[in-house]
């Protein structure tokens, strides 16, 4: 449902469902205050570089989706299974069930998305869209309570546009490395011209 907080029982998080070690190798930073896997952008690079490295080692895009849900070691044992066959529908039987209903599932989405009207389906627009916002960067704690009083923007919309915090907090910034809030354009003067008060609030909280 392209929800970007969505979390499935085996712990796989996010838009692009990254489980917590699969997401490390792709750069994507977990902690007790963020975790990179429910950021959109960030977790779409890492998805499309995992598809650019599965398609390296398989030259075949349904191999690539399955390896994406079941991992490449069960891909590899089933082509091993199958005989050497290297296509989904020769070795599908040897996959796990999950995957051999995946793989179907993602080809009837993907139909779906190119033939809405044929189907009477019609998208429903967004509230806000990432052409209406844009990034600043945040190097101390500020917690999203203060942003919404001093910007005048509902809590439930930064939580909507910053996934990536869990509870709702931006953690002081390490190693120099800022974090990054995402806002709506028309609010980011806003930001940036009471980013001392913002600051001198939080700390005294």
């Amino acid at each position: 449902a392209l929800n970007p907080l969505a979390q499935s029982h085996c712990g796989a998080t996010g838009l692009w469902q990254f489980m917590f070690n699969t997401g490390k190798m792709y750069k994507l930073n977990v902690n007790s205050y963020i975790d990179d896997r429910k950021d959109p952008y960030k977790s779409t690079v890492a998805a499309c570089q995992y598809f650019k490295d599965m398609y390296a080692i398989y030259h075949d895009w349904l191999l690539v989706i399955a390896s994406y849900n079941c991992g490449p070691g069960n891909v590899n044992r089933a082509i091993i299974r199958s005989g050497g066959k290297t296509d989904f529908w020769s070795i599908c039987q040897y996959l796990p069930a999950e995957t051999r209903g995946y793989v179907p599932a993602f080809i009837a989405v993907t139909y779906l998305m190119h033939y809405t009207a044929e189907h009477n389906l019609s998208p429903i627009a967004p509230s806000i869209t990432y052409f209406e916002t844009d990034t600043v960067n945040v190097y101390s704690r500020i917690t999203f309570s203060t942003l919404a009083k001093k910007l005048d923007i509902p809590v439930d919309v930064i939580s909507f546009l910053n996934p990536t915090y869990k509870k709702n907090i931006i953690p002081a910034a390490t190693d120099g490395k800022a974090n990054m809030l995402r806002l709506p354009t028309n609010k980011i003067t806003a930001f940036l011209n009471n980013q001392a008060v913002i600051n001198q609030e939080e700390m005294m909280l």
